[in-house]
């Protein structure tokens, strides 16, 4: 952890130097705002230990530009100057504590325990939402699942992976990976019911420039660029019987030829694997080898089907939300309880994939700040146009008939392919007239 002493008295910065030393921090000094300010621009650090009165400024303003640049440095201030405001002023701009010169030794060193408790267990959740980003899900199931391969992670064991398709076969892998001594070597993926059998094997493999018609060089294969880090076979069940034989064999000795070559090399990889069949029924049909079937199930991770963990919903959607809104230059700040409900109401034969799915189209047809279900307005405007009883609040009459209008402008062009001309006879109008309310309510842009 690193800690920036700014005080322009040089001993002060000696004291809480050997103070600071007492808690293991790593620890630079500067004397100015200025030179502060560069260090904190150059440098990440965990703790700033700061005086308010500096020869060039006011250290309020370092923390004020902390904050607005959303840095999470955890703020001390230490001044000789002190009022009850300027506490409360640091202290709503997320300083961690206050103390005021002369200080006490005890005090501060108590402040300085809490605070390094603090960044460790920031640093914790940090770590663990950075290695599970991509894994969401907090039902009994997912949580299990998550200690399970925290557990094994650490192992070079192979990994077999099972579970319907879309269920997040490939995040789990990677979450495994990032949990290894081998998240900083290479993470490479392939889907073995993606090629034909010779193509997949020249792609693991690898070949020598004229191995083949087409070979003009000599190209890495998919095991040897994965080299120090993690192989994920996905779909291994599609692998062909005589493909499954020369992956058997590289588990067993650790080394490639590539086609055409003479030479093996060796390779250090960890296997992770993952299907959606049942290998014990293709292994009873002859289509999967038995002795593969051992090698890569060393550990078996089984992921559940989102039908049976729904409580995580609510989650993936937010999750996607925020990722998909971006993409799509979305500002949705809300989601309808009953789009939830509707999501809680499908059987997801799709899994988290199908999710993602109905939650972007759901995005890219929103024409608001809150997701709904995609339709939903239609159905509404079509219930609202049907006459009924007067509510006795009274109705937004002028509101009502620009949202009827504006629907049966799009149906009337949804009927007509698009055709102008077509959709204005459809409507009763004419074309100046249709095309007079389409610029209206701005419909063409939306619909492009």
């Amino acid at each position: 952890m690193k800690a920036l002493i700014v005080d322009d008295e040089k001993s002060i910065r000696d004291i809480l130097s050997i103070m600071l030393s007492e808690f293991n921090f790593d620890i630079e000094e500067a004397e100015t705002v200025k030179e502060a300010s560069k260090k904190l621009n150059e440098s990440r650090f965990d703790l700033l230990l700061l005086d308010l009165r500096l020869p060039d400024g006011h250290g309020m303003d370092i923390l004020r530009t902390l904050r607005e640049k959303g840095k999470k440095t955890e703020v001390i201030i230490i001044t000789a100057f002190g009022s009850a405001e300027t506490a409360q002023e640091a202290l709503k701009l997320g300083a961690f504590d206050y103390v005021t010169k002369p200080f006490d030794v005890s005090e501060l060193r108590l402040i300085l325990r809490n605070v390094k408790k603090k960044i460790e267990l920031e640093k914790k959740v940090e770590e663990y939402e950075k290695t599970y980003k991509e894994f969401i899900g907090e039902s009994p199931q997912i949580r299990r699942i998550k200690e399970f391969i925290k557990k094994i992670a650490p192992f070079d064991t192979n990994v077999l992976i099972l579970g319907e398709s879309g269920t997040g076969k490939e995040v789990v892998a990677q979450t495994i990976h990032q949990l290894s001594h081998r998240k900083d070597k290479p993470f490479i993926a392939i889907n073995c019911a993606s090629l034909p059998s010779e193509l997949l094997e020249s792609e693991l493999f690898g070949y020598k420039k004229g191995a083949f018609t087409g070979a003009v060089s000599n190209k890495k294969g998919l095991i040897e660029q994965a080299d120090g880090g993690t192989l994920f076979l996905d779909e291994i069940g599609d692998m062909p019987l005589p493909l499954q034989a020369k992956i058997l064999r590289f588990i067993e000795d650790r080394k490639i030829r590539p086609i055409g070559s003479l030479e093996e090399k060796e390779v250090d990889v960890r296997i992770i694997a993952a299907t959606n069949k049942n290998l014990e029924e293709l292994i009873n049909k002859g289509l999967f080898r038995e002795d593969l079937y051992y090698r890569l199930s060393t550990i078996t991770v089984e992921l559940p089907p989102l039908r049976e963990r729904k409580e995580d919903i609510p989650l993936l959607v937010k999750y996607f939300l925020e990722k998909l809104s971006k993409k799509y230059k979305k500002e949705i700040k809300r989601i309808d309880p009953d789009f939830l409900d509707y999501l809680y109401s499908l059987p997801f034969k799709g899994n988290v994939r199908e999710l993602r799915n109905i939650v972007e189209k759901a995005i890219i047809l929103s024409d608001g700040e809150t997701l709904t279900i995609p339709g939903k307005r239609e159905k509404e405007l079509t219930s609202k146009i049907k006459i009924g009883d007067f509510p006795e609040n009274g109705v937004n009459l002028k509101k009502i008939l620009e949202e009827t209008e504006k629907f049966y402008l799009k149906k009337a062009l949804e009927k007509a392919s698009g055709k102008k001309i077509e959709a204005a006879k459809l409507l009763g109008l004419t074309f100046r007239e249709f095309r007079y309310r389409l610029s209206k309510y701005q419909i063409e842009d939306k619909l492009s």
